[in-house]
């Protein structure tokens, strides 16, 4: 498993590999963040960027409300939740 700051699991992702060495390796700038003028993905930039942090697993606040407001637009809200769960699971795992 490689594992995002966030607790993504990006070795599942159907762009690691080819077009996405994981967040780590691109520093937290997915290509998608284009489409809605970010720059840095806000999972990425603050546990290592802003707290120096490897990952959320060192936060005492994970998950935070980062993690409830950053979110897929196309999950439903029970999807979003369970994916924040598994996320935490594979920090703290």
């Amino acid at each position: 498993m490689s594992l995002s700051p966030c607790g993504v699991d990006c070795s599942s992702c159907p762009y690691s590999g080819e077009s996405c060495g994981g967040c780590v390796a691109i520093e937290g700038k997915p290509f998608f963040l284009k489409d809605i003028g970010v720059d840095v993905c806000p999972l990425y930039e603050c546990p290592v960027s802003k707290k120096g942090y490897q990952s959320c697993a060192e936060c005492a606040e994970l998950p935070c409300e980062l993690y409830h407001s950053w979110r897929d637009p196309s999950m439903t809200d029970e999807q979003h939740l369970a994916s924040i769960d598994e996320r935490v699971k594979n920090l703290r795992g």
